[in-house]
């Protein structure tokens, strides 16, 4: 097997304010705090002798490429992406940032957030816009049903509500 890898899909460019601030922390502390302490610990490490031997050495080098792989990724996503703040002007539709009700056929109801692709692991109820569901519920409107095709078979639900703001009960 070659080393070749097929190019990564960039998500979508789309964050809201929080998820902004949250990459903007974990870049300052992989900066800031993590990497003068791996830098530290490494040249320590060095300072030991033989470097082939010295597995505090190898993975503390090991570790720099992971933190500087990271520091790239996430200045050059910093730099992309577009913070959505204001409500659509129509907020009977579905859009980015959209707290979403969902009602399937037996009655039961979820609540989800359409939030960008670097976000939806803060909550439970985030969805990506990039995931099935997320796209499905773009531009819906309420009452709106919509099919999913799911593993277990089609799930039918209904936009009971929408909400904007920074969270929904």
């Amino acid at each position: 097997m070659g080393r070749w890898r097929p190019p990564v899909v960039p998500g979508s460019q789309y964050i809201t304010r929080l998820g902004a601030e949250r990459l903007r922390a974990e870049l300052d502390q992989l900066w800031r705090v993590e990497r003068p302490q791996v830098t530290q610990a490494v040249s320590e490490a060095a300072a030991q002798g033989d470097r082939s031997e010295n597995a505090e050495y190898t993975y503390g080098k090991k570790r720099l490429r992971e933190i500087d792989r990271r520091v790239r990724f996430l200045r050059k996503r910093l730099d992309g992406i577009v913070i959505v703040e204001q409500p659509p002007s129509d907020p009977r539709r579905v859009f980015f940032g959209a707290w979403v009700e969902l009602e399937d056929e037996q009655g039961q109801r979820r609540v989800h957030r359409i939030v960008g692709p670097d976000e939806f692991d803060m909550d439970p109820r985030f969805v990506s816009m990039d995931a099935p569901l997320g796209r499905a519920l773009l531009g819906r409107r309420l009452d709106e049903q919509l099919t999913l095709e799911l593993p277990a078979g089609r799930q039918r639900l209904t936009i009971v509500a929408i909400r904007y703001g920074a969270a929904a009960d």
